[in-house]
């Protein structure tokens, strides 16, 4: 299973364009989580402590978990995110903060270090950006961190495309 995970809010986002391309390309059916429609949760005490009950009691199959397992059943994850104020949407940091969940996504070894338990063997982020100052840390790197050390994804790919709205 192909996951587009999209992080695009405008009608006309050339990033979605980009990434509907790509998708094009992978001629797999995929599942898309449009970002703009998901009611996230207020991450609070109240919410951290329920989540750790459920991790402790290996509660999984919990609808709070849902999204964490779809992201590790994809075989193959396509993010697509526009480059705005250095970095991705908010609503990304939103997902990321849902999906990274130990037992799923993750688990830890016995000396402390992640180990992943997502399926898919690549992950492609899509981007663009109405300029080029597009340092790679800021938003593109912290998810291949991401997928290569918390998820076991090793293959991260970056598709962007740049200067889009600088006049000659």
């Amino acid at each position: 299973m192909v996951l587009f995970v999209n992080a695009c809010v405008r009608k006309e986002s050339r990033t979605r364009q980009l990434a509907e391309r790509l998708l094009g390309e992978i001629t797999e059916d995929y599942e898309e989580i449009k970002l703009e429609n998901i009611k996230f949760s207020k991450v609070d005490e109240e919410f951290l402590k329920n989540r750790d009950r459920l991790i402790a009691d290996k509660k999984y199959d919990d609808e709070s978990f849902a999204m964490a397992r779809q992201f590790a059943r994809a075989n193959t994850i396509v993010i697509a995110a526009p480059y705005w104020d250095l970095s991705f949407p908010s609503i990304l940091k939103q997902y990321i903060e849902l999906i990274n969940v130990l037992g799923i996504t993750f688990e830890y070894t016995p000396e402390g270090v992640p180990r992943g338990l997502c399926k898919a063997k690549k992950l492609y982020y899509v981007m663009t950006a109405g300029g080029n100052y597009v340092p790679e840390e800021f938003g593109f790197g912290y998810v291949k961190a991401l997928a290569q050390n918390f998820y076991g994804i090793k293959n991260v790919e970056l598709i962007k495309k740049t200067g889009l709205d600088i006049k000659m």
